[in-house]
């Protein structure tokens, strides 16, 4: 029995898209879940993993599978569909999950043979003794999978292309803030891997740099930082001689012995939400943890710093909050702050999110032709109704602010006080011009899409 499993691509997005630039293989990502899937596949099966991040192949001339898996998020489905639609056309079933197949059920039942709703390790076997035997259904929930039972993933399947390998510890994120559907697809509770199966799948990648894919990778109570604590002395005993980058709130930054910790382990850098520079902003989003202790964000910031940690900022653009001036806003509070790269993206209702819920209500979400706008909601592109900016004004300040963020010499005084303070010089220029380099790719994504909305937007 032959099996592919299937990472589609949406070619909107060329900073996912390798061969655009060199500089984009340091931000693409092992499509972690699938590697998950067939870990979990019988050994009869014959496996095949296509990332399409790294170059969509010629289905016509591959063998002709048993059976194909499709992944997905919201602005993948597109592509998905079609992939679908060519092996269906040639008699191939086509299972398709993932966060957008759980939280758009129909829509994605009339596009393949069977839909895998919620985690799919609980119930993969199944699927596949089904499709097996022939009586594939049209519908599998996976709910919440056992985490105990989450199986090693098959690093060996995809060896080339990546400079990341990836790694999962937990699932679930207690915070539920209305723009995120983690907790709605993975839960509140926030569970946890057995440390030697985190540790021992950490010694099967192959890469030497990692990225941990927790959306929470510490948590936030004392005894999720007391599990996490343990995680890392047993990386560091078992000398991973690995570098990884991880998710985490900002209180990372409260506990110096985790942070030494994790710096032992190998931890090189961390992806930390601030997420609005306003008080109005956060409650907003309710992103309420970080009003928490009335935190001092630049010593925050120093404190991982101090361990040889690199802060990488995640800031939000079109909240009811933000007026004009607001991306210079969010590049100088990012400076102020002192992390030493900026990522921003726009406000994005996703199916499955209260955001969703609130702006579909106060019919605020322009982009709604679907399937076919979901190529848009990449977070990356403003596909909603904002407050007080409108579609040319939103464009202009996510420019404004990656701009003034990524100046040249911004850049240099960033890279000159890593090198002072010896933290990791070179991964912080090339962070940085990897940002710069899309800046003219960004506006040429911005024109091109403008030309395809004309005025049917606003």
């Amino acid at each position: 029995m032959r099996l592919y499993l299937i990472n589609p691509c949406n070619p909107l997005v060329s900073m996912v898209q390798v061969q655009e630039s060199r500089w984009n293989r340091y931000r693409v990502w092992k499509p972690l879940s699938l590697l998950a899937l067939a870990g979990l596949t019988p050994p009869e099966w014959e496996i095949r993993i296509v990332d399409e991040n790294l170059g969509a192949p010629d289905y016509p001339s591959m063998a002709r599978p048993d059976l194909v898996g499709i992944t997905a998020f919201t602005s993948q489905a597109n592509r998905a569909y079609e992939v679908a639609a060519h092996f269906r056309r040639v008699g191939v079933p086509v299972v398709m999950g993932g966060i957008h197949a759980t939280m758009c059920l129909d829509e994605v039942m009339a596009h393949v043979d069977s839909v895998v709703t919620g985690e799919a390790e609980g119930i993969w076997t199944q699927v596949l003794e089904d499709a097996r035997r022939g009586s594939l259904k049209s519908r599998y929930d996976g709910g919440l999978a056992e985490i105990n039972d989450v199986p090693l993933a098959r690093h060996d399947l995809l060896t080339t292309g990546y400079a990341f390998g990836a790694v999962q510890t937990t699932r679930g994120c207690p915070l539920s803030c209305n723009f995120c559907s983690v907790t709605a697809f993975n839960g509140a509770q926030y569970r946890q891997r057995p440390i030697p199966h985190v540790v021992q799948e950490f010694q099967s990648i192959r890469e030497n740099r990692v990225l941990v894919v927790d959306d929470n990778l510490i948590g936030t109570r004392h005894d999720h930082i007391a599990r996490a604590k343990d995680l890392f002395r047993a990386m560091a005993q078992a000398k991973l001689r690995k570098k990884w980058i991880a998710q985490a709130t900002i209180n990372f930054a409260d506990d110096e012995e985790l942070l030494a910790l994790a710096a032992r382990a190998g931890c090189s850098g961390v992806f930390i939400g601030f997420e609005s520079p306003t008080p109005e902003g956060l409650r907003e989003l309710g992103k309420k943890f970080n009003l928490l202790k009335a935190r001092d964000f630049r010593a925050s910031v120093r404190r991982i710093q101090r361990h040889q940690i690199l802060v990488m900022g995640s800031f939000i653009i079109g909240l009811d909050a933000d007026e004009p001036g607001i991306g210079r806003r969010i590049a100088e509070a990012a400076s102020q702050y002192g992390v030493d790269s900026l990522n921003v993206l726009f406000l994005t209702p996703l199916p499955g999110t209260r955001l969703w819920d609130q702006m579909k209500s106060q019919n605020r979400i322009a982009l709604d032709a679907f399937p076919d706008d979901w190529k848009y909601y990449t977070l990356t592109f403003p596909v909603a109704r904002y407050k007080h900016l409108s579609r040319e004004a939103i464009f202009e300040e996510m420019i404004a602010c990656d701009q003034t963020f990524y100046c040249l010499p911004r850049i240099l005084r960033r890279v000159w006080s890593s090198l002072w303070q010896r933290r990791k010089p070179l991964i912080s220029l090339v962070s940085s011009l990897s940002y710069r380099s899309n800046i003219r790719v960004e506006r040429e994504a911005y024109a091109n899409f403008k030309r395809q909305r004309g005025t049917e937007y606003d």
